[in-house]
């Protein structure tokens, strides 16, 4: 099938590589350095057993027009970077385009064919113009959970660190045809995507953790571990997903999961730095609002108070408008 991969970093870099190497027809949409590299040296992938892989059958260009309709178009961008994008991306869809959204948080077709009196809202956090919503069609969307963890190493260099699961499904619950074939290419790649029934609410227990780890961590500079054992900030945490366990339930989703076993999953990882602190820590835009102030939110949307969580937005917030403002990054140095 041929596959467009907007964006080639760590997650998708990833992707990309394994489809090429399965035998698909995949395209990066990348710009600046990773466009130059995949386009001189192909894209390579670090196992996280060492092994190294280079599809070097794979296109790069920055081109929507060059590089036309697609079969699927999987967008592995942060939430906050799809507007940008959003103007180019019907270049790539043709009759039968599926679109599989990779973002982490609260998505911007969260409530297409969601049912109920919110059903049709736009989220504004993750699409305060309403530019995503009207240039991406959600009736093409497939929802998917991304659960690996990799990194950009070098331009066009992807290292592996764990997991394979993506979980996709369709926004109505349906077990549709479309999103069967694209488990199957998913699968045929070395993935685990199953489709599930009720994608929002993988969605959910993946941001429950999301939500207050990597904004705590962001803020005081600590690891998952550190912020489990920690009893103040163990206790904020688990306030947070208190509260947005109370939205996720007035919005019809139910955890697997208990909240203090989530916890303890979390504490199981270790010494592991979130994504939103490596970003405060290199100076990156961290993604804030699909991840933190969606919930808030939704919050308001169904009437439920969050205020552990409003506070805790408003304070990586100011810290990501002040990086922004110095052009600076934060990160602990050692004392001599």
């Amino acid at each position: 099938m041929k596959i467009a991969v907007i964006g080639a970093g760590a997650i998708g870099g990833y992707v990309g590589v394994k489809l090429a190497l399965a035998g698909e027809d995949v395209t990066f949409i990348v710009r600046g350095a990773n466009l130059e590299a995949i386009r001189k040296n192909g894209a390579k992938l670090i196992m996280h057993d060492g092994s190294e892989h280079v599809a070097s059958n794979v296109k790069a260009t920055n081109n929507y027009d060059e590089a036309g309709p697609q079969d699927i178009i999987v967008l592995a961008m942060k939430a906050h970077q799809l507007e940008a994008i959003a103007d180019d991306l019907p270049k790539l869809i043709g009759p039968d385009t599926v679109i599989v959204t990779m973002q982490n948080g609260i998505p911007f077709w969260y409530f297409h064919k969601h049912g109920g009196k919110l059903a049709g809202t736009c989220v504004k956090s993750v699409d305060p113009t309403g530019k995503i919503t009207a240039k991406i069609p959600a009736d093409r969307v497939l929802g998917c959970v991304v659960y690996p963890a990799s990194e950009l190493i070098a331009p066009g260099v992807i290292k592996h660190i764990e997991g394979d699961r993506f979980p996709i499904g369709e926004l109505d619950g349906s077990i549709s045809e479309r999103a069967t074939r694209v488990s199957e290419c998913f699968t045929n790649a070395g993935f685990k995507a199953p489709v599930l029934d009720n994608i929002r609410a993988e969605m959910w227990l993946k941001l429950w953790g999301n939500l207050t780890f990597n904004p705590i961590s962001a803020l005081s500079h600590s690891t998952l571990v550190d912020i489990c054992q920690y009893p103040l900030s163990r206790e904020l945490a688990a306030a947070m997903m208190t509260e947005a366990q109370t939205v996720a339930n007035k919005l019809g989703i139910e955890f697997r999961v208990p909240l203090e076993k989530r916890i303890a999953g979390a504490e199981k990882v270790g010494k592991h730095k979130t994504s939103m602190l490596q970003d405060v820590e290199a100076g990156r835009d961290p993604e804030i609002d699909a991840l933190v102030g969606s919930v808030a939110e939704l919050g308001r949307l169904t009437e439920t108070p969050t205020p552990h969580i409003d506070t805790v937005y408003a304070l990586v917030k100011l810290l990501a408008k002040t990086m922004n403002e110095e052009t600076g990054q934060v990160k602990l140095q050692k004392v001599a």
